[in-house]
């Protein structure tokens, strides 16, 4: 036996977490603020009601966190929102995460409207991956689906963000039936004509309105479109079968496009994931109806073994899947944004 495969039997807090289902949990999504500059339809309200500043997590309590479940097995960071980049000096927390030995890899989910000045900043921190939401090529419908302006804004940070040597910029498109079907192919050429990846994801209900599934506008309707319009793909031969995404390659080796298919496919049973939200709660799924208080055992003196059975005790009661398409479903109380993409 190596001496890594045996390092638990000597550290028992060292065990990696697996829940009940056997999976096993190497992910870690950190929303850092619930704010944000736009009001995308499917994600906020209009006039959405955010944390006071002093219930966020600071920096020092996101590290020390994370420097708790490095030795748990999470090796892999997405830093969200809300907008991550609201959050003032960004680049700092980046870093300091960077930083922790155990860490191999921080991306990052952005609207992309305060990219471009913060590009090559948060490349120079430590972040390799991110990923961009834009889910459409048109300024007008741009400003109907996030109920703010800033096309151009994102356009320009994509753009940033290639110059400053991120490789692949991926762009999230939350796809809806009866609003975004035209967008599908004029965002698939824009990636393909940049070096870029578009990933498709089915509408969720994330938006706290009532769960509308005739909206959900599915890969494989999209896929068609694609095939029809563009030309024929093929599934990539290099899938991560953790990933959340089904990967699909071009046969004319014109790019790369992933399909999030949340309601059609649910991808539950290789779920490796956990949420921290901007105000401390850690959820074992993005559809929990639970949530255990990391913030109150930060700053109420908790020492790192307290933390981590809390942690444990989290991913052990992670239900077998979400359950949208079953009239078992409930839909969380808490909104996309304040939850963390």
């Amino acid at each position: 036996m190596s001496p890594a495969s045996c390092e638990h039997l000597m550290n028992p807090s060292a065990k990696p977490l697996i829940d009940s289902y056997g999976r096993v949990h190497n992910n870690l999504r950190i929303s850092v603020t619930d704010r944000c500059n736009i009001r995308c339809v499917y994600c906020m309200p209009e006039n959405p009601v955010f944390l006071p500043r002093n219930q966020l997590l600071s920096f020092e309590e996101i590290e020390r966190f994370v420097r708790i479940v490095v030795p748990l097995g999470i090796d892999k960071i997405r830093l969200t929102g809300g907008e991550p980049l609201v959050r003032r000096e960004l680049p700092v927390l980046i870093e300091k995460l960077a930083a922790i030995p155990g860490i191999k890899d921080i991306g990052l989910t952005t609207n992309g409207i305060l990219l471009a000045p913060l590009a090559k900043a948060l490349w120079n921190a430590g972040l390799r991956r991110i990923n961009v939401s834009l889910d459409t090529m048109d300024p007008d419908r741009f400003q109907q689906l996030a109920r703010r302006p800033g096309f151009e804004q994102v356009i320009e940070g994509i753009l940033a963000a290639k110059a400053a040597g991120f490789d692949p910029v991926k762009i999230n498109a939350v796809a809806m039936k009866g609003c975004t079907e035209e967008d599908i192919v004029p965002l698939a050429k824009f990636a393909r004509e940049h070096g870029l990846e578009v990933r498709f994801i089915e509408y969720m209900p994330l938006d706290g309105g009532l769960w509308e599934r005739e909206k959900v506008l599915f890969a494989a309707d999209i896929l068609d479109r694609l095939t029809l319009e563009i030309g024929p793909l093929v599934p990539s031969p290099d899938q991560d079968p953790r990933a959340p995404a089904i990967d699909y390659d071009f046969v004319d080796g014109g790019g790369r496009i992933g399909m999030i298919a949340s309601v059609s496919r649910p991808f539950c049973m290789s779920c490796n994931r956990v949420r921290l939200t901007s105000d401390g709660k850690l959820r074992n799924c993005l559809f929990s109806l639970e949530e255990t208080d990391i913030r109150g055992l930060l700053r109420g003196g908790a020492g790192d073994e307290e933390i981590v059975r809390a942690i444990r005790e989290s991913v052990a009661s992670k239900w077998e899947g979400h359950e949208i398409n079953t009239a078992r479903f409930i839909q969380p109380e808490r909104l996309m944004h304040s939850i963390g993409g």
